[in-house]
């Protein structure tokens, strides 16, 4: 199944930490924290993959044919730049629009870690997505669902605190669910999930795995220093 790759950010928030590069390009022990994610996607089977971009697109390009022989080879690999930010869900719609995408399809965040997750998501209709538990969902804010997992509330950043469901940003979605786009910049929680809640469409995929967010310094080094402790282990090897 296809995985859209969501690469478009402007990180901010992590540029005294990585200068001019792009979050998916920061430095985790000599290597690009992309190269270790494809490398981790691939690991659960996915070989099909298109990368959402706008900031620096061509830095993301560049890395991206500097693999095509090595890391991404037997891959199939697209890329669609946005002329203008479009957010989460416009970068999503752009991309079944300019590809002519059908049926179902994978997306995530190009700067989240998940250990796991991709098989049990193509095991699970659309429209899904994963979470995963936190002790503190302030930063993210959290989500609930019922017995069925079928998702009730998304709940604003610093609405709660405590041990809760967060999103994880990964996704499986329809390309229908984009077809009446109106060329605009949207959010999927906000114009596309929180509708599907209202029709009680949106299913949650809890997962108890790794999760890590390098969105922000703190949890960017966080990440750095879980990689130098595991460099023995599958994801250096």
């Amino acid at each position: 199944m296809k995985l859209l790759v969501l690469s478009g950010g402007f990180g901010t928030r992590l540029k005294n930490s990585i200068g001019d590069l792009p979050k998916s390009l920061a430095p985790v022990n000599g290597v690009p924290f992309l190269y270790l994610q494809l490398r981790h996607w691939r690991s659960q089977g996915l070989t099909d993959f298109v990368f959402l971009l706008h900031h620096q697109a061509e830095q993301i390009i560049g890395f991206i044919e500097s693999e095509r022989l090595g890391l991404l080879q037997g891959c199939s690999v697209n890329w669609v730049v946005e002329l203008f930010p479009l957010g989460t869900g416009g970068a999503i719609a752009n991309a079944v629009r300019t590809l002519e995408l059908k049926g179902d399809f994978l997306a995530a965040n190009a700067d989240t870690w998940l250990g796991t997750g991709v098989s049990a998501l193509l095991d699970t209709p659309s429209p899904t997505i994963a979470v995963v538990k936190m002790t503190d969902t302030s930063r993210y804010g959290s989500v609930q669902f019922n017995s069925l997992h079928m998702v009730s509330k998304f709940v604003e950043k610093n609405a709660l605190h405590g041990s809760c469901w967060i999103n994880a940003g990964f996704f499986r979605l329809d390309a229908e669910l984009f077809t009446a786009w109106d060329s605009k910049p949207f959010s999927l929680e906000k114009q596309l999930f929180e509708p599907l809640i209202k029709n009680q469409t949106l299913k949650a995929l809890p997962l108890q795995t790794d999760f890590l967010d390098i969105g922000v310094p703190n949890d960017y080094s966080r990440f750095c220093r879980w990689a130098e402790a595991d460099y023995k282990s599958n994801l250096w090897n």
